[in-house]
Parts: structure tokens; sequence; C-alpha cells
């Protein structure tokens, strides 16, 4: 062999030979390295039972999904619940030989190198198992060590588990935006519907999210979301995961996702809200990833007819308030383009509000305007619906109230499909609607919006009840041997300074007017306030703050003076709901309650809780008291200030006492059917004048009547049941000693003064002056 050959022979062995040294070099380097890792391996024993973190659900009696806590959204799937679109659609974009390789896909590995080498479409080289490795055990940080442990924790989950089971994990693991982690939360989050029900299309977009759960996000990136979508779909295909003719229709089939304001889910967040609170006092922090379950006593039906009343009942109020102006101004370019985008950028930050919508002028004239909103769609306001801001479209309105090009205002569309200019409300409202045989909870609205104000007022707000609050004091009445019947007088009363140790005092009736002599039963249907006043004179303003506190009123709340009569201490809405309870369910005093049941993500119950037996509640009345109440209450709903209930639901069994205070601050209305109890407020968080017109029996009673409109769909009127002790003579009722003779004939009447009744009435002469005014002296010192 020439020796010019045998030169370079033996360089290019020496350097095969340097080459084959410093690979087996390597090797060992590399061996030792995962001898010395593996010890270091976490245990991994603990995914072959996978316990993942589960929030908090609550939901209502039926099952409907109320609230959810805890900071990964997941529903916990088997892998045999899992449709096989859905982990198709995972397969082919992820790991398409997952049932085929050892946990790395070597053939993958040499293919994505090739791909990116080649700087076509990029490919990944992690396969489910490593990301399963990675997701649950390790960071995201991209370093040698770190893709060591990676591999040598994917070849021991290969060797621990079943493919099945790391595919569970991996379903369920996997975190793809908006909290949702698992594919089953992301389909709710993004579709509002169970990952059994998904569509080829719809599990191609959700399979794209793992990726970059940001970039990919349909909401918030439709666009990119889409690309990826079509080129999962092909991959579908290519894999033979589904058809040409599948893979077509999945392209064209157009997807419904759920947006921020979705509707569609039952409004109960202050309610989830109290439920969260109950639960985190027994379970601590715990309590946001055992997964528990909580069952509580809503009917999601009611409290969607709750939630929809309270909110236009406030908005019918707004409608009749002083515009205040568009909620922010920007500048509007004038090329298309970069209007679209100032006008997403305005909208941003103010979101729509449920049905109240937020959108930016374009053109605005005290005729016509011209709105656009974040979606693109124009809309256009003229006639009535521009009436509610009238004065923002003066050429004499203030810069801060007018509407002009550039205004983020807020629209309601109308019944007639029309569409209206509106404002955020300021004033607040509350209702709340149980079983007064029980005391369950079955619907309850805590203000106009949660997110925008998280105090529960139902709960929370101690208000004055005003006149609704004089059933309670005619209850007493009754026991101190007043009747339906009894006459009173409707005349003017005046309290010095000297009587009253304060200001002087001269109660008005709220109309102004004096009506003379009338029935009990008369005074009270028509909120007579005079008349109120003396009952409460006669019974005592101390035997009365102890009479209501049967009904659990805070006696300290209503101090025992004659203002009482008027409503002027201090309630909650569920006060007020439990106390008219008692009147609705024969006398007995039940306590709201809202959980029924708890159990864990396996559905083993861990706690329940059922009402005892009404007749094993404590009295708080007597059944003879309840039931003349009752046919006072039905006069009001009949005849009185609440008369256009019955005129409206077209039922005699509805029973209730509006509410105004002084200076119409607190608007109520609380009433009830035996089978269902419910109390309407409405007023502002600091209290102040609603509208000298504005009334309890025109602000509260509407929202009471619409929903006991759809509540009561379906259940039969009820025939009240007459008490042992309780007579009716010539149409009346009467405790029965007092049927024929005894009892409280008529109050504040001079002798034979004709009653406005139509009746004549008896009572002894008035006593003297100083010995009046000593009595009344004596009332305020109780």
């Amino acid at each position: 062999m020439s020796p010019w050959l045998r030169l370079p022979l033996l360089a290019l062995a020496w350097l095969a030979g340097l080459g084959l040294a410093g690979a087996l070099a390597g090797m060992i380097v590399v061996a030792v390295g995962l001898a010395m890792a593996y010890p270091n391996l976490p245990d991994i024993s603990e995914l072959a039972d996978y316990k993942p973190k589960l929030p908090l659900r609550v939901y209502s009696q039926e099952g409907a999904l109320l609230g959810e806590f805890g900071e990964e959204r997941r529903n916990l799937t088997p892998i045999e619940d899992i449709p096989q679109v859905m982990t198709h659609a995972v397969l082919a974009i992820e790991d398409a030989r997952f049932f085929e390789h050892g946990g790395v896909d070597y053939r993958g590995m040499l293919r994505a190198v090739l791909a990116n080498l080649g700087r076509v479409k990029s490919q990944g080289a992690s396969t489910i198992t490593m990301q399963v490795a990675r997701n649950v055990y390790l960071s995201s940080e991209k370093t040698f060590t770190r893709k060591i442990y990676e591999i040598l924790l994917t070849f021991k989950l290969e060797h621990l588990l079943t493919k099945n089971q790391i595919l569970e994990i991996y379903m369920n693991q996997i975190y793809l935006g908006n909290r949702a982690y698992g594919f089953a939360a992301a389909a709710e989050t993004y579709f509002g519907k169970p990952l059994k029900s998904i569509t080829i299309a719809e599990a191609a977009m959700l399979a794209g999210l793992p990726k970059a759960p940001s970039a990919y996000n349909p909401i918030s990136n439709p666009k990119r979301a889409r690309m990826r979508q079509l080129y999962i779909i092909e991959r579908m295909q290519d894999n033979g995961f589904i058809s040409a003719a599948e893979a077509a229709s999945a392209k064209q089939e157009p997807l419904r996702l759920r947006s921020a304001g979705d509707n569609t889910r039952v409004h109960a967040e202050y309610v989830a809200e109290m439920a969260r609170q109950l639960i985190f006092a027994q379970y601590g922090s715990e309590a946001y990833t055992r997964g528990l379950n909580v069952y509580t006593t809503l009917n999601a039906g009611e409290q969607d007819a709750a939630y929809f009343a309270l909110r236009r009942g406030i908005m019918d109020y707004e409608r009749r308030q002083h515009y205040r102006g568009p909620e922010r101004f920007v500048t509007l370019p004038t090329a298309p383009a970069e209007v679209e985008d100032a006008i997403d950028d305005a909208l941003a930050s103010h979101p729509d509000n449920g049905d109240v919508l937020a959108a930016v002028v374009l053109e605005a004239s005290a005729k016509k305007i011209i709105a656009a909103r974040a979606d693109g769609e124009k809309l256009e306001i003229t006639g009535e619906g521009l009436k509610p801001a009238q004065s923002g479209l003066s050429d004499k309105a203030a810069p801060n109230i007018k509407i002009r090009r550039g205004a983020v205002i807020r629209v309601l569309q109308t019944p007639k499909k029309t569409w209206e200019i509106t404002q955020l409300p300021e004033v607040e409202g509350a209702f709340v609607a149980l079983d007064p045989r029980t005391g369950a909870i079955r619907a309850l609205v805590g203000g106009f919006d949660f997110d925008k104000n998280k105090f529960n007022h139902v709960t929370q707000a101690w208000r004055q009840p005003g006149s609704a609050f004089k059933p309670f004091i005619y209850s007493a009445a009754l026991e101190k041997g007043f009747t339906p019947a009894t006459i009173i007088n409707d005349a003017p009363l005046f309290f010095s300074a000297g009587v009253t140790g304060g200001q002087p005092w001269e109660p008005k009736n709220y109309d102004g007017k004096y009506d003379g002599p009338m029935s009990l039963r008369t005074g009270l249907a028509r909120s007579k306030n005079l008349v109120s006043i003396r009952v409460l004179q006669a019974v005592g303003p101390k035997t009365a703050q102890q009479w209501v506190s049967q009904f659990g009123f805070e006696a300290e709340k209503h101090p025992a003076y004659l203002t009482m009569a008027l409503g002027a201490g201090s309630v909650t809405p569920m006060q007020m709901a439990t106390s008219y309870s008692v009147f609705a369910n024969g006398g007995y005093r039940i306590n709201p309650y809202l959980i029924t049941r708890v159990s864990d993500h396996k559905g083993r119950v861990l706690a329940n809780f059922q009402p005892p037996a009404l007749q094993d509640s404590p009295r708080a009345i007597d059944a003879r008291n309840a039931f003349i109440m009752d046919s006072l209450l039905q006069e009001v709903t009949r005849s009185g200030t609440a008369a256009r209930a019955q005129a409206t639901l077209r039922r005699p069994d509805l029973y209730g006492k509006t509410g105004t205070t002084n200076d119409s601050v607190d608007a109520w209305f609380a009433g009830f059917q035996p089978t269902l109890a419910a109390v309407a407020w409405i007023g502002y968080d600091q209290p102040r004048n609603l509208g000298s017109r504005e009334t309890g029996g025109g602000l509260s009673l509407p929202i009471w009547i619409s929903f006991m409109e759809k509540a009561l769909k379906g259940v039969p009127v009820s025939e009240p049941t007459v008490p042992p002790g309780v007579v009716n003579v010539g149409g009346e009722w009467y405790y029965e000693e007092y049927a024929r003779s005894g009892g409280v004939a008529s109050l504040g009447l001079e002798a034979g003064a004709a009653s406005h009744d139509g009746a004549a009435a008896t009572t002894a002469p008035p006593p003297p002056p100083s010995e009046e005014r000593s009595k009344i002296l004596d009332l305020f010192r109780n």
C-alpha cells in the first residue's frame, strides 16, 4: 500500500477510535448520571390512585351548577367516559403512536428533527407520557437536567401504569386555559356542554389548547384557534380516525362558544357564595381541593324567575331617573379598521352586565343614535328608546352628560326587539323566597349584580321595614282583645317635645289624608299610619316589642316606642321572609336553611340535613292568631295597597303587605302563598329618597308578582282550614270569646261617632287632657 494512502487511513482510524472512545465515555457519563438521578426521582405510586385537585361545586336541588370554587376547574372523568372523538383528536395532534411506543417515541423524535431542519411545520417530540411526567412532577424550564428527569420519569410511568391510566391522567390533568384543567372542564368552559356531547369540530378545537392555551384560546384568539383546529381535523383524517366526509363536515361546522356573559347558566352567585362560606367554615382550605359537591335547596327555575324579576324591577325604576351621562368618552379615529380596534379597547373595560349591554356611539343627534358593539354589530336607537337619556341629547347638556361620538353608553333590548338607551343602576335590591313549611330557601338574589357589589342585601342589609312591619303589631293586638271589626279612628295625633323627650312628633298617613273611623281590617288594608299608632298605644310598646321577638326579630333593634308601629326598627329581608312564614304555616317559627347534602367527587355522602317536621318546630303564635292575620293580609292583596297581586295573578290565596319607610327610603313587599313566602326590597346602599311617588306597591310589589307568576304556575289554590277557637259572625272572623261580646269595640272615638265602614262606634268618653297626656308620656317611657 502506498505510504500516501496509508497515512490518511491511519488518521481516519485514529479519529474513529477517538470518536468511539468519546461516545463510550459519554455513554458512561450518561449511565452514571442516570444511575445517580434515578433514586432521586419522585415516588409516582400515588398516580395509580390518581387524585388531582378538584374544585368545590355548588348545585341546585335539581343538580344545576350554581358555582365553582378553587384554583383549578376540573371534572374528574374516567377514561371509559371520555368520548372517542376527544381521545382521537388529542392523539392525532399530540401522540399518534401513543399505544405503540414505550413512552419515548424515537421515530417521532427523528421525524420532528427532520421536519424542523427542513423548516416545514414545526413538530414537537414529547409524547403524552412525557407530558404527564412534566405536568405532574416537573417544572417547565428547558434544561438538559430536567429533560433527563423527564425521560426517566416517563419510563417509570410506563412501567407502573397502563396506557389507559396514563391517558386518563393526561385528559384530566392538562391545563387548557380559563382555569380549566382537563377536557371535561374545558368543554363546559368553552362550549357550555358536557364532554360526552362534543362534536368532531369542538373536539379538534379543544385538542389544540395544550400546546399554548392562551395562544389558541378560541375566545380571545379565534383566528389562531381556527387555524389549529383545521390542522388537527386534517391530522385526524390522516391517522384514520375520521373519514374525508367527516373531516369536510367538521371544517364547515359553526362553533357556538360560551362567552363570559353567557345567560344560559343559573344566576345564583350570592347563593353560591353563601354555600362556599358555610363549607369553608366546616372543611377549611381543603374545601377547594377535595372535590366536594354541595347540594342546596335552591330551585333553579324559581331562582331564574327571581333574578330576572329583580333586575327588571330595578331597571324599570332606573328608567324613571335622571340620566347621569355616558360612562366614558373615547376618541374614535376615522379609518374603519382603527375604529374597530378603538371600540374593542374601550369596551374591554366596560363589559356587558347581563342584558344591560355596552356600546360606543358612532353618531348622535336629538332623533337618532347609532352605536357599535364589540362584535361589530351596529345598533340604531330612535323614538321611545331615546327618552330615558333625553337630557343627554339636548344642545344645552353639560359636557359630562352630552351623548356624542365616542361616548360609551348602555343599551337594553325592549320586548318589541327595539333598542333603548339606559344606564347601570345606582339603586340596589334584594329578593328571597323560602318554603314556609320547612325553611328551605327556594330563591335568593342579594343584589343587582354580584360582580358589581358582593354585599348580600338579603342577609346583611339592615333596613327599616316601614309599613311591612305593621302586621306584627296587629298580631299582638289580637291577643289584647282587638278583632278585625274593631273600629279605630284615623285622625291626627300630636306628641309634643315634652311628651316624647325629644323633638315634637306629628305622624301622618302616607297620602296626608285622614278618613276618620274605620275597621282594623280596613286600616291595615289601606296601611293607615294613625290607625297603627293607636293600636300600638293600646297594646303598649313594651308588650309589642316582646311579641315581635317571637317571630325572630331582635328586640334591641326595635326600641319600645310608638314609632315601632311605622316600622322604624331594623330588619333584614331574610328576617322578614322568615317572620312572614309564621303567618303562612299556621304559627310555627322555622329556621331558613340552604344546604341539604354534601358529597365527595365519588358521590359518597359526607353530610345530610333534614329539617324538623313543622309540628315539631317551636310555636311563635297560636293557630287562630295566624288564621285571622292571614285573613287581614289577604284583604291587603284583594282590596288594599297590594290589590294588584290578586288582580294580576287571579288567585285568592295570596297574602302580604306593602312597606314604604319615611321619606321613601326603603320600598318593600312581603307576602306569601301557603307553600311559598317571598320578600322584595329596593333602596340605596347609602340611604336616600327613592322619589316622592315611589312606594313599596309601585316598586317591590311588581317584582314579587313577576316571581310568583312563574313560581306558582301549576300550584293548586290553597283553601285555608279554620282552626279551633275561631268563628265567623256576619262575615267577619273573631276569636270565639270575642264573637258576641267583650274585646275592644273601638279606639280613639268620641261617643256615637260614625265609622268609615258605616257602622256606629261605641266607646267610653276620652280621658281628660291631663290624664291623656300622662298616659302618652308613660308609653314613651316603656
